[in-house]
C-alpha cells in the first residue's frame, strides 16, 4: 500500500465493513484480482502435473534401517517422464511419485546428473498431464514467478513472487558451478526441490533447487533452457558426458612480472596440489606446483573456468594444457578420460 493512501473503514449496522476507494485513486480491489486471477488459473493448470517424490534411502543407525525422504518434480511428458534434482533422488534405494489426485506409483531413475542437480524420473500411470515449457533466455526481472511443490510435505503449495536477478551462478552439491541459474523471492522451503518455477502463462521457467536458509527471499531455480537439454541426454544416455584431468586445485595469483614477460591476459590460474595415479594430468607430466593458465587455447583463471572447458567434445581428444612451472612456460599435451560420478 502507497504511503498517504488511506482506506475508509467502517462497520455498517449490519456488521459487514465498507471499503471505499481512495479518491482519483485505481480500484485496490480489481488490481488484486488480476493479480490472483493470474496465480490461480496457474496453479489450477500446472499443479495436475506437480508430483511428490518421496524416497527412501539406507540408514546410519542399525542394520537394515531406512530413512524417507520426499521432494516435488513435475510431469514433462505424456508417457510419465518427470523431472526433480539430483539431490532428492541421490542415494535412494527407491522412489516412488504421488500425484495430486492421490495415486502412488513406483517410479524408476532414468538418468541423474549431480554437477546440473537434475534428475528425470519415470513412472506408469493413466492420464497424466504434461507441463508446458517457455524459453528461460527471454525472461525479465520483476516478471511474475510462481512456484509449486511440497514443501514439509504440504503437496501442491502455491508461492509467488517475482524474477529478482537472472544469470547467477550456483554451487552444485558435486563441487561445480551451475550457471545461468534463476534468483527468485517466491518462497521456497524443503521439499520444493525439483518443483517447477512457472511464469504468469503457466509455463514452466525453472526447476526449484536451493535457498539460503538464514536469508529470506533468496531462493533458486535452474533455468529450464539448461533443464531441457539435460533432460533429453538423461532420457537418451541416462547421464551427461563430461571429461576430467584427474587433479586436485586451487586459485592462485600469478605474479605480475610471469604475466607480463609471457604476455598472458591472467591474473590468476589454478595451482596443482595433487593428482589422481595414473590420471590424465599425471599422465601428461603435470607435477604438484604447476600453475595452469590455459586449456585448449582458453584462458583458465580459475577452477571454474576449467570445469565448463572439460567438456564431452574433450573425452579422449588431446589437447593442449599451458602451464607455468616456476618461472617456466610450458604447453603440454592432455587427453581427458570420461569423469564418472558416484553418488
Amino acid at each position: 500500500m502507497e504511503q498517504g493512501v488511506k482506506f475508509l473503514y467502517n462497520v455498517d449496522p449490519g456488521g459487514e465493513p465498507n471499503i471505499r476507494t481512495p479518491a482519483g485513486g485505481v480500484d485496490e480491489q480489481e488490481i488484486l484480482d488480476a493479480y490472483s486471477n493470474a496465480v490461480v488459473s496457474v496453479s489450477e493448470s500446472v499443479s495436475p502435473s506437480v508430483v511428490k517424490v518421496e524416497v527412501s534411502q539406507a540408514g546410519r543407525g542399525r542394520r537394515g534401517s531406512e530413512q524417507a525422504g520426499s521432494g516435488s518434480g513435475f510431469v514433462f511428458t505424456p508417457d510419465g517422464f518427470i523431472l526433480t534434482n539430483s539431490h532428492v533422488i541421490s542415494g535412494a534405494r527407491s522412489v516412488h511419485a504421488v500425484t495430486m489426485e492421490g495415486g502412488r506409483y513406483e517410479a524408476s531413475v532414468v538418468g541423474d546428473d549431480p554437477d546440473t542437480d537434475l534428475a528425470v524420473i519415470r513412472i506408469n500411470a493413466p492420464t497424466l498431464q504434461a507441463v508446458r515449457f517457455a524459453s528461460s533466455n527471454r525472461l525479465r526481472v520483476g516478471q511474475l514467478a510462481i512456484a509449486i511443490g511440497n514443501p514439509y510435505g504440504f503437496q501442491t503449495t502455491v508461492t509467488a513472487g517475482v524474477v529478482s536477478a537472472l544469470g547467477r551462478s550456483l554451487r552444485a552439491y558435486s563441487g561445480r558451478l551451475i550457471d545461468d541459474v534463476i534468483q527468485t523471492d517466491a518462497a521456497l522451503n524443503p521439499g520444493n526441490s525439483g518443483g517447477p518455477l512457472v511464469d504468469s502463462a503457466g509455463r514452466v521457467i525453472g526447476v526449484n533447487t536451493a535457498t539460503i536458509m538464514p536469508a529470506q527471499g533468496l531462493c533458486f531455480a535452474i533455468a529450464i533452457d539448461t533443464a531441457k537439454f539435460v533432460a533429453s541426454r538423461l532420457i537418451r544416455d541416462g547421464r551427461i558426458r563430461r571429461s576430467y584431468i584427474g587433479m586436485a586445485g586451487q586459485n592462485v595469483p600469478i605474479l605480475r612480472k610471469i604475466t607480463h614477460h609471457y604476455g598472458l591476459p591472467n591474473r590468476s590460474g589454478v595451482l596443482v596440489i595433487s593428482m589422481d595415479e595414473n590420471g590424465p594430468a599425471r599422465n601428461a607430466g603435470l607435477v604438484e606446483g604447476d600453475i595452469i593458465y590455459s586449456f585448449a587455447g582458453e584462458t583458465v583463471e580459475g577452477i571454474d573456468e576449467l570445469h565448463r572447458l572439460l567438456t564431452e567434445e574433450r573425452v579422449g581428444r588431446e589437447s593442449k594444457i599451458g602451464v607455468i612451472r616456476r618461472a617456466e612456460r610450458l604447453e603440454i599435451g592432455i587427453t581427458p578420460l570420461e569423469r564418472e560420478f558416484i553418488n
